[in-house]
């Protein structure tokens, strides 16, 4: 039986990540994937939800070439070289995964691992079974989509994250059951490519965990692409006629949509398989860990969507990081600065406390918003939808949270991470010089109109 300083249960944004640290840092480490490396992110979400709406941005600067005085009279698409594409960056970047282990000499085991109290893992294939023993075991199952129980579903077609970006057809019409991050990215994608799109979303309004002005605001421009949307609805039944039928109940009245395509994106619930009887303390369906990654097993720690929280691979490889730290004996320090990308038509980008959370802790907090309106590098962009909002406490202007409206924010949010990892102030931004023409230069806008000291806005 092979013996390693570190088990790693789970190849995706978190195991991989842990994998590499642990071994540039002199550990023994073995690697154990069912799938495929990369995990959900790389082979069924992030990625290939990027890849698509990329195309989708292309086919929107088409469509919008006449604003630029370019005539484009037609224009055809291929659903299935599309695919091909997406399926291209992923063995790209997982031939890429399987270099680094290589070249970190980390022990990679194919196949699916059940994990024993006294850290043995034993690994089956389709053709092989091996038992290996290591010191520390670290579970990065991941998690996989959540289907809830409705009536009449089992009767249906449908699709979650795990197949829609496998479609070998554009459906006519398509109903998002869940208006949260991914429900809205995948209905992007395909307004762009001309379904009629339709979102189903239980809470009163979209991705309703980030800041009401930002929710608000893209909700506004979906539906002026022609996205419907649902909000304080409840999907009550699905029926299948001659299309499906899905049946929803809003302030108490019975609606009826009729489609070709369904998407059931109502979030994700843990990945359990494999250490389901090894007996960690769980906080609701998630497993419990302290700020070090540790479960309630000695030297068993989890990280990614197992814990909750946070659910996103940078979230993840950073648990990750901290669960290697703390076998090597090093501090952890929390850290709330976690950046939150959606990658919609605008973008959304945040980091820190939102609002209402900043008052719920006790500060005393003014907020500033700034149109992108106005701004010179957006509207040269034809760009210009959008605005940036900081949060900050009234007394020192200490950067509490900021968030981010528009094309292209998601590369932007790590200025605003950085400061608020490092404590800095609304004044600290404002005394900073932002090269002009972008549009990150409406970060400083903010600040300086938070502070009184607006140029452009007041």
């Amino acid at each position: 039986m092979k013996n390693f300083d570190v088990a790693i249960i789970g190849g995706g944004p978190g195991g991989y990540v842990a994998a590499i640290r642990a071994a540039k840092s002199g550990l023994s480490v073995a690697l154990v994937e069912g799938r495929d490396l990369g995990g959900t992110c790389l082979n069924r979400g992030c990625i290939p939800s990027k890849t698509l709406l990329k195309h989708a941005e292309v086919i929107n600067q088409i469509k919008e070439a006449k604003t630029y005085g370019i005539t484009i009279n037609d224009f055809s698409f291929s659903i299935e070289e599309m695919v091909n594409r997406k399926n291209q960056d992923i063995k790209q970047l997982r031939n890429g995964i399987k270099g680094l282990l290589r070249q970190n000499k980390i022990t990679h085991f194919n196949g699916f691992g059940t994990v024993f109290s006294n850290k043995k893992v034993v690994i089956e294939s389709e053709d092989s079974k091996e038992e290996i023993q290591a010191k520390n075991i670290i579970l990065a199952n991941g998690s996989k989509p959540f289907v809830p129980g409705i009536p009449g579903l089992e009767h249906i077609e449908y699709h979650t994250s795990d197949t829609i970006f496998d479609i070998t057809e554009v459906p006519e019409r398509l109903v998002i059951m869940g208006g949260g991050v991914i429900g809205l990215e995948i209905a992007c994608v395909f307004n762009s490519l001309g379904t009629s799109v339709e979102i189903v979303e239980m809470a009163d309004r979209v991705i309703p965990s980030e800041d009401p002005d930002a929710s608000a605001f893209l909700t506004k421009q979906l539906v002026a692409k022609g996205i419907s949307i649902y909000t304080g609805a409840k999907v009550t039944g699905f029926k299948k006629d001659s299309r499906t039928i899905v049946e929803l109940e809003k302030q108490g009245e019975k609606v009826l949509l009729e489609t070709d395509s369904v998407l059931i994106s109502v979030g994700r619930e843990p990945n359990l398989k494999g250490f389901n009887e090894l007996g960690v303390a769980f906080d609701g369906r998630f497993v419990k860990v302290d700020q070090n990654m540790r479960t309630s097993l000695d030297g068993i720690y989890a990280i990614g969507d197992l814990i909750g929280g946070f659910q996103l691979a940078h979230a993840a490889s950073e648990e990750g990081i901290h669960a290697v730290n703390h076998i090597l004996g090093k501090p952890n320090k929390k850290d709330l600065s976690m950046p939150r990308c959606v990658y919609t038509f605008p973008e959304i980008a945040s980091v820190g406390l939102t609002e209402e959370q900043a008052r719920a802790k006790g500060y005393s907090v003014r907020t500033k918003k700034v149109d992108l309106a106005g701004n010179g590098k957006a509207i040269a962009a034809g760009e210009n939808s959008g605005f940036m909002k900081i949060i900050a406490d009234e007394k020192f202007g200490e950067i509490l949270g900021v968030i981010m409206v528009g094309a292209h924010v998601t590369e932007m949010i790590s200025q605003a991470t950085s400061f608020i990892h490092l404590e800095g102030t609304v004044e600290e931004i404002e005394s900073m010089i932002f090269p002009h023409p972008t549009v990150s230069e409406a970060l400083f806008e903010s600040a300086a109109a938070w502070m009184g000291k607006g140029i452009h806005y007041s």
